[in-house]
């Protein structure tokens, strides 16, 4: 009986041991994103999957499990300025509900010749809205600079170093405006600069960035969208 006995609780503590060895499934999350913009932001010149919201997507997700979701919304329009986002967003009329959003807008507003003081009134408008957007949480809000389309086919016949002056103009004061309200930015004015000695980071429209520049943008957003996310 005492062999028996013994048998049976070996047999329990091996059960128990194996029980206590198993982990459970890791809870899948979901993860919701939401970038708004302009050409840029909305990829122009590039396939659907290869502009920087959506690398972002694809590189987040190497970083997480499996089970895992990432939802991803763009508000984004070829030609929009500042005004046209604002409507945008309020006609898609989203919930405020992401973890992440992205805000890239302003070069519409310079391409249009229109009024600086436009920007200086709008942009701190979308910056708020992108916050409320973001479970009004400004750590879960990236902004980038405006990229500079100045060395770039189209930008040459349009007005070269001028767009230069003018876009830096633009970028200081969203740097400026991220640091007095201390928001993250990550600084894309350069992303396509050099697209006159490496017209590989340029599109085949010969304005917008290719693929590869939006990889090199995402490479920039990666860490910081990942700190934010695990948050």
């Amino acid at each position: 009986m005492k062999k028996i006995a013994l048998l049976l609780l070996i047999v329990i503590c091996t059960i128990s041991c194996e029980s206590d060895n198993t982990e459970a499934p890791p809870i899948p999350q979901t993860f919701n994103m939401l970038s708004l913009g302009d050409s840029y932001t909305k990829g122009e010149g590039v396939c659907e999957t290869c502009g920087y919201p959506e690398q972002l997507r694809d590189s987040l997700k190497t970083r997480f499990n499996s089970q895992d979701i990432f939802n991803l919304s763009v508000i984004a329009e070829t030609g929009w300025n500042t005004s046209n986002l604002i409507d945008g967003i309020e006609s898609e009329n989203p919930n405020s509900t992401f973890d992440l959003v992205t805000l890239c807008i302003g070069v519409n507003n310079q391409f249009q010749n229109r009024p600086f003081s436009m920007f200086e009134t709008e942009f701190p408008e979308l910056v708020a809205t992108a916050t409320d957007l973001a479970q009004g949480n400004k750590a879960n809000v990236i902004i980038l600079t405006i990229p500079d389309y100045a060395n770039t086919g189209f930008g040459q016949g349009f007005g070269g170093p001028v767009i230069t002056e003018e876009l830096t103009m633009y970028n200081q004061f969203i740097i400026n405006y991220c640091n007095t309200n201390n928001y993250s930015f990550i600084d894309a004015q350069d992303l396509i600069f050099d697209g006159l000695t490496n017209p590989e980071l340029i599109a085949s429209d010969n304005l917008h960035p290719s693929e590869l520049a939006y990889s090199n943008l995402v490479t920039q957003l990666l860490p910081l969208a990942f700190q934010i996310l695990m948050e």
